[in-house]
């Protein structure tokens, strides 16, 4: 039989898959669902037009894939783990319901806090009203480094996060030159991941700039975790002393 008499593979559309997973997942993009398949989490039957047909198995694959990341924030290369040895038999993977309390790294950043929505933007003005702080504490922090406008001089909702946080340590007597040292801590993760990132945005590969960013997402969350756990122990350490 040749390949073009042999019978289109039966299932579902990526659209139609995107439809029955955004009512539990809103995030979800086709790109999400692509990025997922470069990564090897499903492998979708194809048209002989090339399509992607998605069965019930495929759907509740990624169901299960979205939902380990949002309750547990596993990263995908331990989410591929688990579903290779359920598919091995050596396992039985158990469908996730209900998040679980980590029992490693408690408080580990989950990737998705890392996502930003590009359209959402406010004023200076808007900015300083949110955050209750004066204009002249935003250009404070704008000149040593640790703000930085947008497009148009737009901020978004990490902003109000950043200028609120400096805001209360002030409370503490910090003043924004102390917090330098923390910008130019973050500047060197950054290129950390950025060095890893990088030739995975340059590939060839369908969905190369996604797995880039999802990357990106998985390192920063790991990064600011160890830094969280360098700085508590460092703290308990000059107690201690």
């Amino acid at each position: 039989m040749t390949a073009a008499s042999q019978p289109a593979p039966v299932g579902m559309s990526i659209g139609t898959v995107l439809d029955r997973l955004r009512p539990e997942f809103p995030d979800v993009t086709i790109s999400k669902i692509r990025f997922l398949e470069a990564e090897g989490l499903v492998t979708p039957e194809r048209t002989p037009s090339g399509y992607r047909r998605f069965s019930v198995g495929d759907c509740e694959r990624l169901k299960y894939v979205l939902t380990a990341q949002r309750d547990q924030y596993l990263p995908l290369k331990v989410i591929k783990e688990q579903l290779e040895a359920g598919d091995s038999g050596a396992v039985e993977v158990v469908p996730l319901r209900h998040p679980r309390a980590l029992a490693i790294a408690p408080g580990l950043v989950s990737p998705e806090a890392f996502r930003s929505d590009p359209d959402a933007r406010m004023s200076r003005g808007d900015l300083c009203a949110r955050a209750e702080v004066e204009d002249r504490f935003v250009t404070e922090l704008i000149r040593a480094g640790l703000l930085t406008p947008g497009a148009g001089g737009f901020f978004n909702e990490d902003s109000v996060t950043l200028v609120k946080t400096v805001r209360d340590m002030a409370g503490f007597g910090l003043e924004v030159r102390h917090l330098r040292a923390f910008k130019s801590a973050a500047d060197r993760e950054a290129g950390l991941v950025a060095q890893i990132a990088a030739p995975v945005a340059k590939g060839r590969e369908a969905g190369a700039r996604d797995r880039a960013e999802e990357l990106v997402r998985e390192l920063a969350a790991l990064s600011v975790t160890l830094h969280s756990c360098l700085v508590k122990a460092a703290v308990r350490n000059a107690l201690d002393g």
